[in-house]
């Protein structure tokens, strides 16, 4: 049965993508322990459910919701094939950045993961990074899974050559933070995303400052094998 898209909370995008795909990353294959235990899974961020067609193709079976900011990328989210599986999918619109994010989910039993992928190095500034984990956080039970990944396009010297200066946003350096750049984009680099770099210190770092250890860490994807940087956070038990 197609799941079909609920509507809890309206925004606008929180970042575009150029284009989708439904091929996996290798880096999926290390996450997949921490949720076949799982049978309440949120994914955060979902776009046009890459992730969940993963799971679907490895037999994974549960409650799955998918939030993101995009109605376009969660109509494709709710033609992932889900047929012969045993996989109870639904999608709802939210906007990441928006501190009342959570109101979107208040009406769901507890999640026993949260996974979050190529979304935290998108939302701009320090403190609203750090206020989205806390916000993640307040929705993990203790000794579950939370699984995110940052971009590490400053590993690459192939994506560093797409660095743009901020003065195309009509921006100067004085204006934005230390480690936040603008990356072109498309053919041609046609258009700009912001992102920040947050490597495995700083992201460590975040995390605990707000309540959660880090369980692993590990680089993996891309041409060069490591332009995503994994983390698998737990609340702190302290």
């Amino acid at each position: 049965m197609r799941p079909t898209i609920e509507v809890a909370a309206v925004g606008p995008p929180l970042f575009p993508f150029a284009a989708t795909r439904r091929s996996h990353p290798p880096g999926y294959d290390r996450i997949l322990p921490y949720l076949e235990t799982a049978t309440n899974v949120l994914d955060l961020g979902c776009g046009s459910g890459r992730l969940l067609a993963y799971l679907a193709r490895r037999g994974w079976a549960g409650r799955y919701l998918g939030l993101d900011g995009s109605t376009r990328l969660l109509e494709e989210a709710s033609a992932v094939p889900l047929a012969g599986s045993d996989i109870r999918a639904r999608f709802r619109l939210a906007d990441l950045s928006d501190p009342a994010w959570p109101d979107a989910v208040a009406d769901e039993p507890p999640f026993d993961a949260l996974v979050s992928l190529a979304v935290l190095h998108h939302i701009p500034g320090a403190a609203n990074r750090a206020a989205f984990l806390r916000r993640c956080a307040a929705l993990l039970p203790p000794d579950r899974p939370f699984i995110l990944t940052t971009w590490q396009f400053l590993a690459s010297e192939r994506l560093r050559r797409r660095l743009v200066p901020w003065s195309r946003a009509g921006l100067r350096e004085a204006d934005v933070e230390p480690g936040d750049y603008l990356v072109g984009w498309g053919e041609g680099s046609p258009g700009a995303r912001y992102c920040a770099f947050i490597d495995e210190a700083a992201l460590s770092n975040m995390a605990a400052g707000v309540g959660l250890d880090t369980v692993e860490t590990f680089a993996s994807d891309g041409h060069e094998g490591r332009l995503n940087l994994y983390a698998v956070l737990k609340l702190n038990a302290r």
